[in-house]
């Protein structure tokens, strides 16, 4: 099977609207944004006949969290606020959204099954308890499904937890894909409306830590439910993890000591892994393939767990130069990045970023690696940048110059040791070692 590579409609949204993000308040007043930060295991059970009898499936979910007037993401969606009216009893948004298609992990990588979904919500919320969705959601080849949802929010003491039913109703295309497998088995079955019924819950236990969890319980159709591929009519998923938020029994802040900032940066790839860089023993890429990035830093909280700690959310744009071994590629990020301040004797700062990335051609350094450990790589993998930098205003003694950062960082872009899914089970990735320039704004 060769489902669409649509992975990340999220990312490529959110990086391609951060002007609205820098502009869509005064550039003088900025306070507390809704944030978070998680790391999930989520573990499916396998609705399809196959050869070694896998019941599960398992893959690790990184999910970050935002919130402003004009952009959300909300763990495995995102999107765009288009328009609300009488006082946002009525919205109608943008909307993307990780799918999983749970086969037996040894088959994840060579069909790069997992997708992302894009389409347009429209939702009715009478009240701060109850919500009603009406979704139309495509995948890249315009198989169509509809999603009709009923949820609702509860906070019980630590506790707030989500009910939800939804009736999806999926078109004949939609279902010979990713039930019948039409591809492979020349089956093509009809539409139908599976059902799902689940929870999320989510559990305060000290500052800005949480434990959180779902559930949730899927019948199957009758068409997909016939197909010869299919085995089982009921599919169950549980997430387990835990996150990072802002602190529920403080009130948010009005203003934030950190600034929004613009950040460019230029690189150089290496074959070298991270413990090799960070102790100085990295290697030069033999074909000199470079990258150019322009990053954006909205503040999001200037503490964590009442210490001092500069959190932005981060979105960006990378383009990887053409070489003799590569044709020219753009890469789209969206991330989570902190910053510890020091000072000695000058103000230095040490930051890491945790997101997502997609890149629309998979550069020469991931490929010869993913060749190497004979993979199919992925175009979407997970993104982690580290970073050091130092304020030229203090190294210069010049106090105009004091919104002026210059420093190194680590643009990184791996697959999570082939325990995600939604990185198509790969090990490995690419490096490229950047110096950069960084405005405060």
């Amino acid at each position: 099977m060769t489902v669409p590579n649509l992975p990340v409609r999220l990312s490529l949204m959110i990086s391609a609207s951060f002007p609205l993000l820098a502009f869509g308040e005064t550039l003088h007043s900025h306070g507390e944004q809704e944030w978070g930060l998680a790391a999930m295991m989520r573990s499916a059970s396998v609705p399809f006949a196959n050869q070694n009898g896998d019941q599960t499936v398992n893959t690790f979910v990184p999910m970050m969290y935002f919130n402003n007037d004009y952009v959300f993401i909300d763990g495995l969606e995102g999107g765009l606020y288009l328009t609300d009216w009488a006082d946002e009893t009525y919205q109608f948004n943008a909307l993307t959204r990780m799918r999983f298609v749970d086969i037996p992990a040894s088959i994840q990588n060579t069909t790069q099954g997992d997708t992302a979904d894009f389409g347009v919500q429209f939702r009715y919320q009478p009240n701060e308890t109850l919500s009603f969705d009406w979704e139309v959601m495509s995948d890249d080849a315009f198989r169509f499904h509809s999603n009709v949802r009923l949820s609702a929010e509860y906070e019980i003491g630590d506790w707030a937890l989500s009910p939800a039913v939804t009736l999806r109703y999926k078109d004949a295309d939609f279902n010979s894909q990713y039930y019948a497998f039409s591809e492979f088995s020349g089956q093509t079955i009809g539409a139908g409306v599976d059902a799902k019924v689940g929870i999320d819950a989510r559990y305060h236990v000290v500052s800005n830590l949480y434990l959180l969890g779902s559930t949730s319980v899927t019948r199957l159709d009758d068409n997909a439910y016939h197909a010869a591929a299919v085995e089982e009519r009921y599919q169950g998923e549980v997430f387990v993890g835990f996150g990072f938020f802002n602190d529920k029994n403080s009130p948010p802040k009005s203003h934030l000591s950190n600034k929004r900032y613009l950040r460019v940066a230029h690189g150089w790839a290496t074959p070298s892994n991270i413990g090799d860089i960070l102790s100085l023993n990295r290697e030069k890429d033999p074909n000199n393939n470079q990258l150019t990035s322009f990053f954006y830093g909205h503040p999001l909280t200037d503490e964590l767990f009442g210490f001092p700690l500069d959190l932005y959310f981060t979105p960006g744009v990378v383009h990887h130069w053409s070489s003799d071994v590569q044709n020219a590629s753009t890469e789209w990020v969206a991330a989570i990045k902190a910053y510890v301040t020091m000072e000695w004797p000058t103000r230095w700062r040490f930051g890491v970023a945790e997101g997502l990335s997609y890149i629309d051609n998979i550069t020469h350094i991931e490929q010869s690696e993913m060749d190497e450990k004979g993979y199919t790589p992925s175009h979407l993998l997970n993104y982690l940048d580290f970073s050091v930098d130092v304020n030229v205003g203090d190294l210069v003694n010049k106090p105009a110059w004091n919104h002026v950062w210059m420093g190194y960082s680590l643009h990184h872009r791996s697959a999570i040791f082939e325990k995600a899914s939604q990185f198509g089970r790969i090990k490995g990735g690419s490096n490229y070692n950047t110096v950069y320039l960084q405005f405060d704004f």
